[in-house]
């Protein structure tokens, strides 16, 4: 980006003794550039961060989740939610299993943060889990509607 701004000063009255002005000129260079963090950096929890800010990392621990034979099981994604870092008393997850005890076609988890959900969720017909930030409901305090299982492990 070799192109220059130029700056230069017009209509300068007086005795014409002066010098005229010397144009300021500055190029690309001249402004720092930001150093992008490096693509293999793993995401991490940044605790004073949005739940938006937090969705790469959220997403990250749920796609190790998914990874192995535990993918279709709540406490599995609530358990590696904790060891990552996350509050679990911010957390619901939905039954692993339906009222006829066939497995959930869908389980959800999702975590409270600053009045935002980073809500996820994972079934046995899934291709891949899914992770996204949705607002709160019930005044901010919960972030799953109906009957979610009590985590009392």
């Amino acid at each position: 980006m070799g192109l220059a701004t130029v700056v230069a000063l017009a209509g300068c009255t007086g005795t014409g003794a002066e010098p005229a002005p010397t144009p300021v000129s500055t190029t690309a260079h001249d402004v720092p550039t930001p150093t992008p963090a490096p693509k293999d950096a793993a995401p991490t929890l940044m605790r004073e961060g949005s739940a938006t800010d937090n969705l790469p990392f959220f997403s990250a621990i749920v796609a190790q989740v998914w990874a192995t034979e535990q993918k279709t099981q709540g406490r599995a994604y609530v358990d590696a939610l904790v060891a990552a870092g996350f509050d679990k008393a911010a957390m619901q997850v939905t039954q692993d299993r339906s009222t006829v005890d066939n497995p959930a076609e869908a389980l959800q988890f999702s975590v409270l943060w600053r009045g935002e959900c980073l809500v996820g969720q994972a079934g046995p017909d899934m291709s891949a889990p899914v992770a996204t930030v949705l607002q709160a409901v019930q005044g901010g305090t919960v972030c799953l509607i109906g009957e979610t299982r009590v985590i009392d492990w």
